[in-house]
């Protein structure tokens, strides 16, 4: 029996579909939408929208792993909009600090490896006590630094624009994200997007680099930082510890 003449082109229109798709690994099943909801912005708009809605955060929550000649290092940040904060720095065998800033004042905490590691080392006794840290310790230093969570932002927003949309996280994930992929001086950048709520940075890796505009021969090389951002807007409060 022969089939109407609109039944005969409907289905070849749905079979010619069907074949390009197959062929194009389209199927609705299988085909990712790397763009949604961001599909009228480019990589460069999304990425700088993150970029603002990270930095507005009430506070935030950040996991910081890189390495560093002394190994290592791992850091549990918690921080709001005006400053306050606590940090656990981890840094393998260096030892453990721990940083509390709440009111413009900065107490410390060290286990005994941290202190025998210090610049200058320091005395025994300040082992688990709170103190003002000094000048001269670098570890408060650093953790401090990772209070400001613009110290990785301020990384990536003279990158943006060569930010490329590359797909959606899986079916099933937490937090959907869309992965945004672009350059450094040095090699790339990634940063995952929430796709969900407001457009919120979820997590960063920046690769190693040189200092901008310094000799690569008298700069040293940087390591890769990857840092993990969530609590956004959570209550939080640093608490002045008792010496």
């Amino acid at each position: 029996m022969r089939l109407p003449a609109r039944a005969s082109a409907a289905a070849l229109s749905a079979a010619t579909a069907l074949t390009l798709a197959t062929a194009c690994n389209l199927l609705p099943d299988e085909a990712p939408d790397a763009t949604a909801p961001y599909a009228r912005l480019t990589a460069p708009e999304v990425t700088n929208k993150a970029l603002a809605a990270t930095r507005a955060a009430k506070s935030v929550r950040m996991t910081v792993r890189t390495t560093t000649p002394e190994g290592p290092v791992e850091a549990y940040v918690a921080t709001d909009i005006r400053g306050e904060c606590t940090v656990t720095l981890s840094m393998g065998a260096a030892g453990t600090l721990e940083l509390v800033r709440t009111g413009g004042t900065v107490r410390t905490r060290s286990d005994a490896a941290m202190l025998r590691s210090a610049s200058p080392p320091q005395a025994k006794n300040l082992t688990g006590r709170w103190v003002k840290p000094t000048t001269a310790d670098r570890h408060a230093k650093l953790a401090e630094r990772y209070c400001d969570r613009e110290t990785f932002l301020g990384g990536l927003a003279p990158k943006t624009g060569t930010a490329r949309k590359k797909r959606t996280s899986a079916a099933g994930s937490v937090t959907p994200a869309l992965t945004v992929t672009g350059r450094t001086d040095d090699g790339k950048w990634a940063a995952d997007i929430a796709t969900e709520g407001r457009p919120f940075l979820l997590q960063l890796h920046l690769a190693p680099s040189h200092q901008q505009g310094a000799p690569e021969r008298d700069t040293p090389r940087t390591a890769p930082v990857t840092v993990e951002f969530s609590g956004f807007d959570k209550p939080f409060k640093a608490t002045r510890p008792k010496p």
